[in-house]
């Protein structure tokens, strides 16, 4: 557990309570995660307090093409309307016991929205509640889906960035994620504090220009952008926390 905040310190957060899960899976469990990607789909719809949830590849993000694909981590993110419906999932859930079986390593940031902007499939699932501020680590989900239209110009933009970020001040992880090899696609970073985040975001001259030409050529058909105050990290990543100090 990341020592940033005590444990238990997301029970007392006002819902709603967003969770990143992460799993690694050994070569020979990839057909089983590729499987929990569409089997998973009908339990999660089900399960109790879960406002809206995303199964997800993870890759490295460089050029957010099936090239970047890292078929040996997947993700789910998933909104609680209650903290108290997180741990039911972690105990009860057939998706939470799957993959305790096939992921040899398993991490989760459990998050407080703090500023979004867009929607993603239609939708407005972080409602911010928390107050915003340099108050300690903070997370950053982007999400968008591509104008087919446009989507070489944007694949060809996308290296600069991706080289930006990995030298960033602050950072602690990055990754690329995605419902969709293609057309469906964002980031999943995790920061320091929330200064590191803006310097990165807006004072980097590759992202900033990126930026500009979202607006100006018209990259997206949606997009979602949210900050997250991180209450709470369990688990590894490559054999460490990446939140642990």
């Amino acid at each position: 557990m990341s020592p940033w905040q005590p444990a238990g310190a997301y029970l007392t957060a006002a819902p709603p309570l967003v969770t990143m899960h992460l799993f690694g899976v050994g070569a020979s469990r990839v057909p089983a995660a590729l499987a929990r990607m569409a089997l998973d789909r009908r339990h999660l719809a089900a399960t109790p307090g879960c406002r809206f949830w995303k199964l997800l590849g993870t890759g490295d993000g460089r050029t957010f093409t099936v090239r970047d694909a890292d078929l040996r981590r997947w993700g789910l993110l998933a909104v609680w309307s209650d903290p108290g419906d997180l741990v039911t999932f972690e105990r009860t859930s057939p998706v939470a016991a799957a993959w305790r079986r096939i992921a040899d390593e398993r991490w989760r940031a459990d998050l407080l929205p703090v500023r979004v902007r867009g929607t993603w499939s239609g939708r407005q699932p972080f409602r911010p509640l928390a107050a915003g501020g340099d108050v300690g680590p903070v997370a950053a989900i982007t999400r968008a889906r591509l104008t087919a239209a446009k989507a070489r110009t944007f694949w060809r933009a996308v290296p600069p960035v991706s080289a930006a970020v990995q030298d960033a001040w602050g950072l602690r992880l990055a990754m690329g994620i995605g419902e969709a090899p293609i057309g469906l696609q964002g980031t999943f970073s995790l920061w320091d504090q929330e200064r590191a985040l803006t310097a990165y975001a807006y004072a980097g001259a590759a992202h900033r220009g990126a930026v500009t030409r979202t607006a100006t050529e018209g990259w997206y058909a949606e997009e979602c952008f949210a900050r997250f105050r991180v209450l709470q990290t369990t688990g590894t990543v490559d054999g460490r926390d990446p939140a642990a100090a």
